[in-house]
């Protein structure tokens, strides 16, 4: 495995991190500590999570996730072997504090001893704002942005400013030890870093947002940013909800995946967006590569990845996503890649 700083925490995490939100819905209590189990065993240190998880998100399944990583905890008592991230909702869920609260202090505070009980741990390594207040043009939102400009800058900054207070309240407490963004955009990064420098007070060491072979809108303003400012991505959905693999080509809905359960429309399933993957898929072919793994090690690659966040819900598709940190890609293989990003710069 290998292992990368998380901002200038100090900290060394894997750079495939365990992804754990269809724990609690696609996958059972049993099989999440059986993942949590094998990815220790091989060398990952590093797991997210979030208050809403299970997916798909529902009232029904709110917190589940976090219960099952702390049955686990409790069981295998190896809470010190774990750097575990997780997350607070942003407003707009009706099952989550009404639905219309904004990250505050209150909320957060709210939020964060609910994650601790489900958790059975007095502490979060690593504490993220799930989406902006304000809105975020991630979740394919960002054909629509102008609607994510009607924002109070003062307001905004105000509220950064008490958000980055109550984070240090929590860390002088012991209840977390650091603190990242999550769904971000790169002029609210640079608030955040901004408000942390000139008040000193907790620094962003993260941000996670989408980044894959199929979604590279990270690139190139916010990868430079977050590789200059040392406030890294930790990168999810990689394989765009396994897109990628080709299982979903033309309208196929293979019983039980992802696609099958969630109650709203694919987004991602664009004609675009399947010519792409028949692309992706011809060039690993090309190569001796398997699709899945060659996206991958794509994102492993980058320097401005902090972490790699993989899920599954079987252990070979654990496995295999796991073996992709083996995986080096050639400057043909490269190549290739980026000829299909051209020709499908956006396919979602």
């Amino acid at each position: 495995m290998e292992y990368r700083k998380l901002g200038r925490t100090g900290m060394d995490v894997s750079l495939i991190c365990l992804g754990t939100m269809t724990w609690g819905n696609q996958n059972t209590e049993k099989q999440g500590h059986e993942q949590m189990d094998y990815a220790l065993e091989r060398g990952i240190n590093f797991f997210d999570t979030a208050e809403m998880y299970a997916v798909p998100p529902s009232a029904q399944t709110y917190g589940k996730t976090e219960e099952i990583i702390g049955t686990w905890f409790a069981a295998r008592q190896n809470r010190d072997k774990v750097i575990l991230a997780s997350k607070i909702a942003g407003p707009g869920l009706p099952w989550v504090r009404g639905g219309n609260s904004q990250i505050n202090r209150a909320s957060l505070n709210e939020a964060l001893e609910g994650s601790l009980k489900r958790l059975q741990t007095d502490y979060i390594d690593l504490y993220q704002l799930h989406w902006p207040n304000r809105g975020s043009y991630a979740f394919q939102r960002h054909w629509d942005i102008a609607r994510e400009y009607s924002f109070d800058k003062t307001q905004v900054l105000e509220n950064f400013l008490e958000v980055l207070e109550t984070m240090n309240d929590f860390i002088k407490a012991g209840k977390i030890r650091h603190i990242g963004l999550s769904n971000e955009t790169a002029w609210g990064t640079a608030q955040w870093l901004g408000l942390s420098d000139r008040h000193t007070l907790p620094r962003m060491a993260s941000i996670q947002n989408e980044y894959s072979l199929l979604c590279r809108q990270f690139e190139p303003e916010l990868a430079e940013f977050a590789h200059a400012e040392e406030c890294g991505l930790l990168a999810w959905s990689p394989l765009a909800r396994g897109i990628i693999s080709g299982k979903y080509i033309d309208g196929a809905r293979p019983e039980g995946t992802r696609l099958t359960i969630t109650p709203s429309a694919e987004r991602r399933d664009t004609p675009q967006c399947n010519a792409a993957v028949k692309a992706y898929i011809d060039v690993a072919e090309k190569h001796g590569l398997d699709v899945c793994q060659m996206a991958l090690a794509f994102v492993n690659r980058q320097p401005f990845v902090t972490a790699n966040i993989i899920g599954a819900t079987t252990m070979q598709q654990l496995k295999t996503n796991i073996d992709s940190i083996d995986v080096t890609l050639n400057d043909e293989v490269l190549a290739d890649i980026e000829t299909v990003r051209r020709d499908f710069p956006v396919p979602y």
